[in-house]
């Protein structure tokens, strides 16, 4: 188990049930990367790789 496995897994635990939009996502991601700018690259690592997932599955047809 990698070290971030838990805080994945205690954000299932405790927002699993919730539903959010991505508008809401982001901005709790600039807001994060605001507070901790040593973050920023992997969150835009992180946001790029959501953001182009569908792309993923177009390249494999």
């Amino acid at each position: 188990m990698y070290f971030t496995d838990r805080g994945i897994e205690e954000l299932e635990q405790r927002r699993g049930e919730e539903e959010v939009s991505f508008a809401w996502l982001s901005e709790q991601l600039r807001t994060f990367v605001d507070l901790n700018p040593d973050f920023e690259v992997p969150v835009e690592r992180l946001a790029t790789w959501l953001a182009r997932l569908d792309d993923e599955d177009e390249d494999e047809d």
